[in-house]
């Protein structure tokens, strides 16, 4: 089993944790990996993107002009798709862009994201993260201590409201239930900062 240091909110070392060989060291599918992320992005589209065809655009029901004896080309409705404020050729119409993955390749796809941040030591895990009030500046100040820099992601086992609030205006830093955690957030982020509480809920989840 896979041991990572325990730190508190000063950045002091106060134990070790051992890890769910099952969870946090498993093989590294990559095209698992990149199925899910393909997935997760597919189905945060709306699909709700739509053009009118040359039949759905208002008016050009009657020909402009006469065939023949003008000089000018022929037309038959100045909502073709040639004509300005015609209708839009093979544009997009609202559809599901929904991917499906099952729920075992789902979970290993995960397994296999939280393996790499471990295997790469960008894991780090608190004793707990609490404050009594949101503020940015302690936000900063505990990810100062615990030495995270560039893009984090930090992982909570409840909402963790004052957490969230506190570090929303942190440029890079997101936040997310252990319940919600998915293997684009993993792996969009370097750094993972994870509650020991948050380590227990997502073994039981994936164990």
């Amino acid at each position: 089993m896979p041991k990572v240091a325990v730190y508190n909110m000063e950045g002091n070392k106060v134990g070790e944790m051992e890890l769910n060989d099952e969870i946090f060291a498993a093989p590294v599918n990559t095209a698992l990996m990149h199925q899910a992320v393909v997935a997760y992005l597919a189905n945060q589209r709306q699909g709700t993107a739509s053009t009118k065809t040359r039949g759905e655009v208002r008016g050009g029901g009657r020909k402009p002009w006469r065939q023949k004896g003008t000089g000018r080309a022929r037309h038959g409705s100045i909502r073709s798709p040639i004509w300005v404020g015609g209708g839009v050729v093979f544009g997009p119409k609202p559809r599901d862009y929904r991917l499906a993955l099952p729920k075992k390749a789902r979970r290993q796809a995960l397994k296999s994201a939280l393996s790499t941040k471990v295997s790469a030591g960008n894991l780090i895990i608190v004793d707990k993260l609490q404050f009594d009030e949101p503020k940015t500046r302690k936000m900063v100040e505990v990810l100062k201590n615990l030495q995270v820099n560039g893009k984090a992601l930090v992982v909570t086992a409840s909402d963790g409201r004052n957490v969230v609030l506190s570090a929303r205006n942190i440029p890079g830093v997101s936040t997310i239930r252990a319940q919600d955690l998915n293997v684009y957030a993993v792996l969009n982020s370097e750094q993972l900062v994870m509650t020991k509480e948050a380590v227990e809920v997502v073994e039981e989840v994936l164990a």
